[in-house]
């Protein structure tokens, strides 16, 4: 339920940032493209890059607990045969 929300959180954002961009380009260039002006780059803040950091981990640990249940599940199978 939860992937699910967030599936409909972000295609609705990236929905409207299509629709924002499309809105501030020139009115003779294809959706999505602005002038290099309006781009810059952006870098983390200290806070930003450690709360990425700790979602990747979570996420790395989420995958490995999985795959470690998944592997003692196979050989308590293979065990009993």
């Amino acid at each position: 339920m939860r992937k699910l929300i967030f599936a409909l959180a972000m295609v609705g954002s990236l929905g409207a940032g299509a629709l924002a961009t499309s809105a501030s380009a020139a009115p003779g260039t294809p959706m999505g493209v602005t002038s290099s002006e309006t781009v810059t780059p952006v870098r983390m803040h200290r806070g930003e890059h450690r709360m990425h950091h700790r979602m990747q981990r979570r996420h790395h640990m989420r995958m490995h607990r999985n795959h470690m249940r998944h592997r003692m599940m196979h050989n308590r199978r293979m065990n009993r045969m």
